[in-house]
């Protein structure tokens, strides 16, 4: 079995220690989930929701790239809004990173 690898790059926010940014195993990445915050000031970034989505997927950009990795091989992407109102402006944000033919999976929730 192959050993597991914390992922830590000082380009996304700092994670809880309870948790890591990311970890590799058997050639896999799992992410942590991400929000938009600045990795500089540990502050949700202002604008609204298509500015925190873009930020989120910088961070989570940036923790893929420590990895060895990055979107081209992403599989599955969980997303969850507190009202689907929010789900244009995301997708919008969201559609400037994933550009490749073969899109991960996903299923936009609505989280209480």
């Amino acid at each position: 079995m192959s050993p597991t690898e914390k992922v830590l790059t000082s380009k996304a926010p700092k994670p809880l220690p309870q948790f890591s940014q990311a970890v590799k195993y058997n050639g896999m990445v799992y992410c942590s989930g991400s929000i938009g915050f600045d990795p500089a000031t540990s502050s949700l970034v202002e604008g609204g929701v298509k500015e925190q989505t873009r930020r989120a997927l910088q961070n989570l950009t940036a923790v893929l790239e420590a990895a060895g990795s990055s979107f081209d091989n992403m599989v599955k992407v969980n997303v969850f809004l507190t009202t689907m109102d929010n789900f244009a402006a995301m997708n919008e944000a969201y559609d400037e990173f994933f550009k490749q033919e073969v899109k991960p999976v996903s299923k936009p929730r609505r989280s209480v």
